[in-house]
């Protein structure tokens, strides 16, 4: 399918990647300007972005001698424990050798070169061309480098199913009102029923998804309703300190938790909590983060709200039949270098309500 609504770029898919790999210097091998907004908001996440500035005179001639100057800069400067070399368009159109830089450069902190464009039609590409290169340089297994294709293939799966790639142009919206949806779930929990509250996030995103929870923890605690969070212990080494950190916390705020996949299988989870959400056979649910990852057939008869960070997830989950959907439009920025849950809007309005 064509999108005509934009999409990731398999760039700063790469960026995000060497992160959770625990880089803390990256290199970009392009001009000053290439995915600055990504650069300068991981930058808040404690990973230094770097660019080699390439411009006309480099198109022309090449950019290797910038590349190694900005290496050895960086070592000598921020003593790094991992670097990273990640390609853009410019660099793979002149055909820069990223491994060459790297050798000729003379520095000695692990690094690895990400040879990569933003041509792709799925930004997945960026993630797995550095994960191949982190597997070839032993920073993860073999074992882990298949299990994240296969993440990463379902979680397209879902995307193009029914998420925001699943049509060529989607309307983007900002939901419905948070204290009508607030409201309601208010009404739904004290009134006896039976419910279900879920934590479905994408990686470092569940610092806020996971206040919705403990929101409505703290003004229905005695409510009869099942807490699942996709929180256990796998991924790569940020994935699962992530985990950590806000299991522990959930906890520490007394929620009840119900393990149910890692940050990182939130796309291939889908089928697993339908499984759980069937056992338990609740009547309404709250679902934050990837809702659109649970099969409708599951949530059928299940009075939905659900939350999202896409603006252009609300049109799909409406007509996958979630009562209400609500988006939480800020969420990305305030998640990154965070190590404690982050209250959400709609926390904070159903603790008000309360």
């Amino acid at each position: 399918m064509k999108y005509m609504h934009p999409r990731p770029s398999s760039i700063v898919a790469a960026l995000y990647t060497a992160r959770d790999l625990e880089v803390t210097v990256a290199v970009l091998h392009g001009p000053s300007g290439c995915s600055f907004k990504h650069a300068r908001l991981l930058e808040e996440d404690g990973m230094r972005v770097l660019t080699t500035s390439l411009a006309d005179q480099e198109f022309i001639f090449g950019g290797q001698k910038p590349l190694e100057a900005v290496l050895r800069y960086a070592e000598d400067t921020f003593e790094p424990k991992r670097m990273a070399v990640i390609g853009t368009c410019v660099s793979m159109i002149i055909g820069e050798d990223l491994h060459a830089a790297i050798q000729d450069s003379g520095i000695r902190t692990p690094t690895i070169a990400v040879d990569i464009h933003a041509g792709f039609p799925e930004n997945i590409e960026g993630v797995i061309a550095t994960l191949v290169a982190a597997a070839d340089e032993g920073w993860i297994s073999g074992e882990e480098l298949e299990r994240q294709k296969y993440l990463l293939g379902m979680a397209n799966e879902v995307e193009r199913l029914r998420g925001a790639a699943s049509k060529s142009y989607i309307q983007p919206s900002r939901g419905d009102l948070k204290h009508v949806a607030a409201a309601r779930l208010l009404e739904l929990a004290r009134s006896g029923k039976k419910g279900v509250a879920i934590l479905n996030a994408k990686k470092e995103t569940a610092y806020m998804f996971a206040d919705e929870l403990s929101a409505l923890y703290e003004v229905c605690p005695d409510a009869p309703i099942s807490y699942l969070v996709n929180l256990e212990d796998r991924g790569l080494p940020k994935v699962r300190e992530d985990a950590r950190r806000i299991s522990e916390e959930l906890r520490e705020r007394g929620v009840p938790l119900r393990f149910c996949g890692a940050l990182d299988e939130y796309g291939a989870n889908g089928n697993a909590l339908g499984g759980v959400i069937t056992e338990i056979a609740p009547e309404f649910a709250l679902i934050a983060g990837v809702p659109h990852a649970i099969p409708p057939e599951s949530l059928e008869g299940i009075e939905c709200i659900s939350i999202t960070n896409g603006p252009r997830q609300v049109e799909p989950l409406r007509e996958q039949g979630h009562r209400y959907v609500v988006v939480e439009v800020d969420l990305h920025p305030r998640t990154l270098g965070v190590s404690r849950i982050v209250e959400s809007e709609f926390g904070a309005v159903l603790r008000s309500m309360a």
